[in-house]
């Protein structure tokens, strides 16, 4: 399946039209109709944009072999949610695990499943330490106080 049927596909998967994805993506409605109808493949930025939208992958849009949107695992969403939780140092360090635990695979002979396993288990180990060095090393008072903005704040 080409990139622009897949774009249609999930996009009408999830009750949108081109003009509430236009919306969501702030992507114009022409450019989703070239994707969509001409095949074009939007630039980084935009496929971005597109597959957090869809809530897919930019690589499960890309891969015109791959039938299961949720095969693929995103690693910008993941650093996404590190930013939201960890800030800007906390993605910087995501990013930088992620590449180098790529570097290991690099010409391996993992297949795509076993690669977004690790991936995926590596990310779940790297929030885990986060999340007990915030324990374990922030000061009492500063926890109280997050926990207060969190409740505060409905989470």
């Amino acid at each position: 399946m080409t990139f622009g049927d897949k774009l249609r596909e999930t996009r009408i998967a999830l009750n949108l039209s081109q003009a509430e994805l236009s919306q969501l993506t702030g992507l114009s409605e022409r450019s989703l109709y070239t994707y969509e109808q001409l095949n074009i493949r939007p630039r980084n930025s935009n496929l971005k944009k597109l597959a957090q939208a869809l809530n897919v992958s930019p690589d499960y849009l890309l891969d015109e072999e791959e039938e299961d949107p949720q095969k693929f695992f995103d690693s910008a969403k993941m650093i996404d949610d590190v930013k939201k939780e960890f800030g800007t140092k906390g993605a910087r360090e995501a990013h930088d695990v992620l590449e180098r635990a790529g570097a290991l695979l690099a010409g391996g002979e993992l297949d795509e499943d076993a690669k977004d396993a690790f991936f995926q288990s590596l990310m779940e180990v790297y929030l885990d330490s986060k999340k007990n060095a915030r324990e374990k090393y922030t000061p009492k008072r500063q926890r109280v106080a997050r926990s207060r903005r969190n409740k505060a704040d409905g989470e």
